[in-house]
Parts: C-alpha cells; sequence; structure tokens
C-alpha cells in the first residue's frame, strides 16, 4: 500500500473539484445573473479576480478538509460518513466564499443572491462527492477482495482468538486483515489456533515483533481468566502506531461500547489513539508549523547573539543534538545550542544538576533562561515535534523508566515538545527517580489534551522564561 499515494489521488480530486466549481459558477453568474441584470449577453471574462479564485479557493477547500482530519485514515472509510462530511464542509466552505467574493455582485433582485448560494453549494457539493464516493468505493472493493490487506497481530491463542480467525476467515468478503501470526498471554504451549498462525512470543515481545512485521492492525482476543493482562498490553502497544482492537464481552455490547465500522464485519471495539478531536490535531500542526516559522524569523537577532556568545565563551560547536525518542517511538536527533563543554557524556549517559561542573558559565545562562531550547523550532517545522508536549528523553533513560512506570509509553502518542507541563510545573529532572515524578504532569495533559490547555502551557512558559526561573 502506498498511504501518500492515496492521499495525492484525494488531494487531485479536491483541488479539480474546487477549479471546476469555480470555473462553472463563474460561467452561470455571467449566463444567467448578470445578462438578466444588464438585459443582453454579458460575456465570459477570465479576468484577475477569476484567476485569483482559481487558485485560493481549492486551497481554502483542502485546508477545510485538512482541518477535519479528512485526510487520516485514508484506507478506511466509511461511503456515508464520507457524505456527511462533504455535507457539512461544503455547507461551511460556501458559507464563507458566499459572504467573502459573492456578497458585492450585480443583482436584480435578492432572490438572485439565493440561485448563486444553491449553484455554488449543488456545483461544489457533487463535484466533490462523486469522485470521493467512486474512489472510496474502488478502495472498499480492493480491500473486500484481498487486493488492500492490513498487516494483523492476533494477541490470544486460544477459544476467543480462534473463534475470531474462523470467523472472519468465512467471511465472503475480507476485511482486510492479514494475520502474520500471534502472541500468547500465558505460559501454556497448547494453543488451538498454533495450527493455522505462527506463534510470534509473548506480550512483552510486542514492540520487538510490531516493528519487525510491520504490523498495522492488532487485535486482542483474550480468554476471561486473562482480563488481567488487558493493562499490561495496552501498555505495550500504546507506544506503537497501530490500530487496536478487541473483541467485546457482553457488559460493552449492553452499556453501548460497541461501535461497528462494518455491517459483515466481526464486532469489535476499536481503542481510538486520538487524544483530541480530528480538527483540533490539525490545527495543532498548523499552529505548530507557522509558530516555529514566525518565531524563528522574530528571534534571529536572538540565535545570532546565542551563536555568538557560546563561540566567545568556550571550544567547541554553537549547537548540539543528540538522539531522543519521539511519536509512537520513532528516534529523531533533537537540536539545541550547546550548554556543556564538549565530551560532556565521554563516560557516558548523566542528566544534568544545577551545580553540574559541565555546563558552561553561558550555558547556565541559557538553561535559566531556556534559550538553548530555540533551535528546536526547527524539530517542530520537520515534524519531529511540537511547540506543546511532553519532553522526549533518550532510550538510554527510557529503558529506566519503564521498569518503574510502565505508563511511560503513553507518552509515545503524541509528538513530543518544545515546552509541556511537566517541564512548567516540575522543571528539569536531575535523575530517573524525578523523571518518574514530573511524568504524572505530562500523563494528565495527554489525557486533558486541548488546544486551550496548549495556549495556558505556553503563556505559562513564556512567564517562566521573563522570570528566568528555567532552573
Amino acid at each position: 500500500m502506498n498511504h501518500k499515494r492515496q492521499v495525492f489521488i484525494y488531494l487531485i480530486f479536491d483541488f479539480l473539484a474546487a477549479a471546476s466549481t469555480w470555473t462553472l459558477f463563474n460561467i452561470y453568474r455571467k449566463t444567467f445573473i448578470e445578462s438578466v441584470k444588464f438585459g443582453h449577453k454579458v460575456p465570459i471574462l477570465l479576468d484577475e479576480k477569476f484567476f485569483f479564485g482559481l487558485i485560493i479557493i481549492p486551497c481554502l477547500w483542502i485546508f477545510l478538509y485538512y482541518i477535519i482530519g479528512y485526510y487520516r485514515n485514508i484506507y478506511r472509510k466509511s461511503r456515508l460518513k464520507e457524505f456527511g462530511t462533504t455535507l457539512l464542509i461544503t455547507t461551511i466552505g460556501v458559507i464563507i466564499i458566499f459572504f467573502v467574493l459573492i456578497l458585492d455582485d450585480t443583482i436584480l433582485t435578492y432572490k438572485n443572491y439565493y440561485a448563486s448560494f444553491m449553484a455554488l453549494f449543488l456545483l461544489q457539493f457533487f463535484l466533490s462527492y462523486i469522485p470521493r464516493s467512486i474512489i472510496t468505493t474502488i478502495t472498499i472493493h480492493k480491500i473486500q477482495n484481498g487486493i488492500i490487506n492490513f498487516n494483523t497481530l492476533l494477541i490470544g491463542g486460544d477459544e476467543k482468538a480462534f473463534d475470531l480467525y474462523q470467523d472472519l476467515k468465512s467471511k465472503s468478503k475480507s476485511a482486510g486483515k492479514t494475520f502474520i501470526g500471534f502472541v500468547n498471554i500465558n505460559g501454556n504451549t497448547n494453543y488451538q489456533i498454533k495450527k493455522h498462525l505462527k506463534h510470534l512470543g509473548n506480550i512483552d515481545d510486542l514492540p520487538k515483533i510490531i516493528k519487525e512485521y510491520n504490523v498495522e492492525e492488532t487485535i486482542i482476543a483474550i480468554e476471561r481468566n486473562e482480563r488481567n493482562k488487558i493493562k499490561n498490553i495496552i501498555d505495550k502497544l500504546e507506544g506503537t502506531n497501530v490500530v487496536i482492537e478487541t473483541i467485546p464481552d457482553i457488559y460493552d455490547m449492553l452499556t453501548g461500547s460497541v461501535k461497528i465500522s462494518s455491517i459483515f464485519g466481526a464486532p469489535l471495539v476499536q481503542l481510538s489513539h486520538d487524544l483530541m478531536p480530528a480538527w483540533q490535531i490539525s490545527l495543532k500542526r498548523i499552529i505548530d508549523v507557522v509558530g516555529s516559522i514566525i518565531a524563528l524569523i522574530i528571534l534571529t537577532p536572538v540565535l545570532i547573539f546565542i551563536a555568538i556568545g557560546i563561540k566567545l565563551t568556550s571550544k567547541g560547536p554553537i549547537f548540539y543534538n543528540h538522539q531522543r525518542i519521539g511519536h509512537y517511538g520513532k528516534p529523531f536527533k533533537i537540536l539545541k545550542f550547546r550548554t556543556m563543554y564538549v565530551d560532556a557524556e565521554k563516560n557516558g549517559p548523566a542528566l544534568s544538576s544545577k551545580n553540574d561542573k559541565r555546563i558552561t558559565h553561558f550555558g547556565h545562562f541559557l538553561r535559566k533562561m531556556r534559550l538553548d531550547e530555540l533551535p528546536q523550532f526547527y524539530n517542530v517545522i520537520e515534524g519531529d515535534m511540537s511547540i506543546v508536549g511532553p519532553r522526549p528523553e533518550r532510550e538510554f533513560y527510557i529503558n529506566q523508566i519503564v521498569q518503574t512506570a510502565p505508563h511511560y509509553k503513553h507518552l509515545l502518542k503524541v509528538r513530543p515538545g518544545i515546552t509541556s507541563w511537566g517541564q512548567v510545573r516540575y522543571g528539569y529532572a536531575e535523575n530517573v527517580e524525578q523523571m518518574i515524578e514530573r511524568l504524572k504532569y505530562d500523563i494528565i495533559y495527554i489525557e486533558n489534551m486541548s488546544l486551550y490547555v496548549d495556549f495556558k502551557i505556553m503563556i505559562y512558559t513564556i512567564k517562566t522564561v521573563l522570570e528566568g526561573k528555567g532552573l
């Protein structure tokens, strides 16, 4: 599967739909609105206003769809939901265009406004929805015919796992799940499903198996007496970018927790990775990129001053980078202004403290004002970080943290940040114990994530910097 290619197809057709709508709508305005007003046929002129709209308006539509998360989960679309989404965004977009570009049109009566609005709405909706429906239908048929598949790992190996496997295999239409094997829950060796699927290991091996086999979906199919293991399983899966589904029990069904996505599929509960509504996730990313670009431009004099200060006060490079673990466990190189002497970690990784002799005099100043973190706006633009999010750690320390606090993996569900609630409330951690203590603030943050909370953390961060309380 080529996810980027599929997204590109939707983008191209959305752009063409919006451009075609604008072109046809302008022809309609000249032919039926302005010609009636002036009493003669008005020539269809391709003026500057038309070409301006031909570029800007399709970008507006794509931006709106991006904001609501339309281009996410591109292979798992519902045609009915797609109809509703297209209808909703078409209404919002047409209202915006109408009041910005059409309200000053030359008209004969106010009824022409209604006609213009409906013409624009119908053109935009049908020219957008028809190709989308065709693309989605083709994709669904490819999934049902086994052309598009998702590498799926079955967690569990006894009766429930076997029954689910048999149920999915007996369907005339594929659910797109290609089972690559199963992992066991207990120490048994006699699993019912062993004759049908390869045994890949136990739940402690989940991160390694997911990476090695490029797993895209997992199904938790455990027995009732194994339900006490569910938290451990979720903790292992939280740091990965896989779809997590589980077999519901009768309590889930009676309380309405089971939300089916397919009439013909097995009833499975899908656990969502999304901690914010789709539109907030998209808007957060836009704010990150735009805010980082503006910050780097405005702070250019400060960045130059810091660079000169580092070169004049100690030998070595201006910048320091090393590997951190980011979103869904992806390693990346974090960028910082160097605040320590060269070879400060020649004896291995070591956390800094207030009186750390490895920190230069100028480095103390940078850390106190948190100016050493400014280059990370570049990491944000690249997509490895966010402005607000849990601080990223090195794998060396993560391995120590998870031994005591396995729920640390929950932090990997979001992009790490330049600043965080844990950083604002607790400050820098000097050892693993303090990292674990700070962890509770970051856990609370991701469970209450919103743009409102992000803005509050930004404000407190600025306040902390201005007060010089970085350490």
